[in-house]
C-alpha cells in the first residue's frame, strides 16, 4: 500500500457502506459487538488481542479504533505496547520458523547437485 492514500473513516462513508448492503452491515456490527463482549476473556483483553492483530494485518483504522477502545476498557499504554511487541515477535517468528522450509529445500538441492 506504499504511496496509496487511505480515506479517512468518516460517518458519511460508513453510512454509504450501510446503504449499499444494510443487512450485511447490521450483521457484521452485531457479530463484532458479540465478539468483543465480556466472556471467557474480558473486553480489555480482547481489545489488546485486536491491537496485536491490527498491527500484524497493518490496518490503520483497526489500530486507531482498538487502541482507543482498549484505553476506554482500562488498558495502560504499557499493556498496549506489550501487545504490539507480541505481534511483532509473532510476525518475525513466522519468518524465522518458515526459514526451516528454505533450509530443507537448500539441503535437497545440494544433495542433487543443483
Amino acid at each position: 500500500m506504499a504511496g496509496m492514500e487511505l480515506p479517512k473513516a468518516t460517518k458519511a462513508l460508513a453510512d454509504r457502506r450501510h446503504e449499499l448492503a444494510p443487512e450485511a452491515d447490521d450483521a457484521f456490527r452485531a457479530f463484532s459487538k458479540a465478539v468483543f463482549a465480556d466472556g471467557a476473556l474480558d473486553a480489555r483483553t480482547k481489545q489488546l488481542i485486536a491491537i496485536a492483530v491490527a498491527h500484524v494485518t497493518q490496518c490503520p483504522w483497526c489500530i486507531d479504533g482498538h487502541v482507543k477502545l482498549a484505553r476506554r476498557q482500562g488498558a495502560s499504554n504499557e499493556q498496549i505496547m506489550e501487545a504490539i511487541w507480541v505481534a511483532a515477535e509473532m510476525r518475525a517468528g513466522a519468518a524465522w520458523t518458515h526459514a526451516l522450509k528454505s533450509v530443507e529445500l537448500m539441503g535437497e538441492l545440494d544433495e542433487r547437485g543443483r
